[in-house]
This record gives structure tokens, C-alpha cells and sequence, in this order.
């Protein structure tokens, strides 16, 4: 009897040593050629990949204007963003937003391409399982790691540093205002703001015309570094007497859009930027 038993416990040994030698081959490989079709994925690539991981970047990723790190991405091709260039290239990983690059994902999957779909982050939590995500993907799970860490960490720098529950309003271009429950609306509450949005009934975004924010004005305004400049309709309400009177330039906090437009390598940059510009604008 002892005999039989030690029989069937050296198999079942010998089944989970077999387990444990192919379970790293079934898992997924790292992938050697990795295309971004999407700016926000763009910067992802280039903070947790090695260099010789990426095949191509979408061509906002040099755009200064937009692309935290474009000075990163110089010297990397870029793909323009379609799928038909990546058909013959075919590399191993493609990245895409979730936001109108359906039929372009839809075309990559029919021909056998692997997709991975990163969306805008609603919140850190999420944020953080998506770099975890990517980063283990690309074979690189300590750099994600350590991107988390200087996020967090400038979380915490940022904590209580504006007193008095000040209003907040992030206001953009043509009017429109970000919603409340976001990566960025979660740093401003940190940093003891209260947010606007409540007031003006947009806690889900949405535009918001001058005549109500004259009305009802918040005690400060973040907008883009560029707001100063009116050059089109949408950046010309910046400029409005009317506005300017309600909520005056040096209640204002100006912060690059670059920094805020994703959330990844540009996170821990927009919260220090939005803490210095709030001390050195607000009493």
C-alpha cells in the first residue's frame, strides 16, 4: 500500500515539475517589434520598452506641441498612424487608443497581428494596472514599477499644499470642461481643491458657456500655457474682457497641455508643475 501511494505521489511530482518547465513557453513572449498607432501609448513605448523594442511610433509622437516626450522619440520611425504600413512590417505587439482606431484594430486582428487597447485612464487605479500591464508585457515589469513610484510619490509631495479649499475649474479651449472623475481631478483634490464642476452641473465634462462662468466663477482656473495666445475662436474666449474680469490672469494657474493630455511618463511632471504653479500664484 505505501508502495502504491509513493508511486502516484513521485507522478504527481514529476506532472508539476513538467508544468512548471513549460509554463514559460506558453506564456506570452516578449515581443521584439512594437508599434504605437496613438500618442498616449506613444510615450508609454518609449518610458518601459527598450529602444531596440520599438518598430514605430504614430506620427504625433515628435510633435512638441502635444508629446511630452518628443525629444525621445527622434531618432524613431513613426508609422502615420495607419494600419495598411503595419500590414507589411508586421510587428509582434501593435498598441492603439480605444478612441476611433476601431476599424484600424479590426483590420490588424483579421490579419493575425496581436492588439493591445489602452484606454484613457479614469482614475491611478487604473492608471497604475495599465502601465503594470504594459510594462510586464514588454518584459520590463520593474520599470513600470518605478513609474508608479514617481507617480506616487509626487502625489504625496502634492498633498495639502493649497489651503482653504479653493475652487477649481479646468477650462478649455472653446469652453469645454474636463470631468470631474479623472487622473487630474484627483491630483487637485489632493492638493486641497475643490472642484468647480459640482457648481456648474458638468461633473461628467462638457462645454460650458462664458455667460455661466462669468456668473458663476470659480476661485481659480487651470488652463494650458498656451491660452495666452488667441489664435482661433477657441483660444480667443481666454482673452474675453468678461472672463478676464470674472477670473483674472493671476487667478489663473497655467500648466502645459503636453503634460496633461496622458497619463504615463508626463503624470509626475503635470502634478510638480501644477504644485509650483499653485504656490507661486496663490497666498
Amino acid at each position: 500500500m505505501f508502495s502504491r501511494l509513493r508511486h502516484r505521489g513521485c507522478i504527481g511530482w514529476i506532472l508539476l515539475i513538467g508544468l512548471w518547465q513549460i509554463s514559460p513557453a506558453t506564456a506570452q513572449p516578449r515581443p521584439h517589434q512594437v508599434a504605437s498607432l496613438n500618442l498616449c501609448t506613444d510615450q508609454l513605448l518609449l518610458a518601459l520598452a527598450d529602444r531596440s523594442q520599438i518598430a514605430s511610433l504614430s506620427r504625433l509622437a515628435r510633435d512638441q506641441s502635444v508629446s511630452f516626450m518628443a525629444g525621445q522619440a527622434a531618432d524613431v520611425p513613426l508609422n502615420e498612424g495607419g494600419a495598411e504600413a503595419l500590414l507589411f512590417s508586421k510587428p509582434d505587439l501593435v498598441l492603439t487608443g480605444t478612441y476611433g482606431q476601431q476599424d484600424q484594430v479590426a483590420v490588424l486582428k483579421r490579419q493575425g497581428l496581436d492588439v493591445l487597447q489602452l484606454g484613457p485612464w479614469s482614475g491611478f487605479v487604473e492608471g497604475r494596472e495599465q502601465i503594470r500591464t504594459l510594462a510586464r508585457r514588454l518584459g520590463h515589469a520593474e520599470r513600470g514599477e518605478a513609474l508608479i513610484a514617481r507617480i506616487d510619490a509626487a502625489l504625496d509631495r502634492a498633498r495639502a499644499s493649497v489651503p482653504n479649499g479653493r475652487s477649481i475649474l479646468v477650462y478649455e479651449r472653446g469652453g469645454w470642461v474636463t470631468a470631474a472623475h479623472s487622473p487630474l481631478g484627483e491630483v487637485l483634490t489632493q492638493m486641497g481643491f475643490t472642484l468647480h464642476q459640482d457648481v456648474l452641473g458638468r461633473n461628467n465634462g462638457g462645454v460650458v458657456r462664458l455667460e455661466t462662468l462669468v456668473t458663476t466663477p470659480p476661485d481659480v482656473m487651470l488652463v494650458d500655457t498656451g491660452s495666452g495666445q488667441a489664435i482661433d475662436n477657441g483660444t480667443a474666449l481666454f482673452a474675453h474682457p468678461a472672463l478676464a474680469a470674472a477670473v483674472p490672469p493671476e487667478r489663473r494657474i497655467a500648466v502645459p497641455g503636453r503634460l496633461m493630455i496622458c497619463g504615463g511618463p508626463s503624470t509626475p511632471a503635470m502634478i510638480e508643475a501644477l504644485t509650483a504653479e499653485a504656490k507661486s500664484k496663490l497666498p
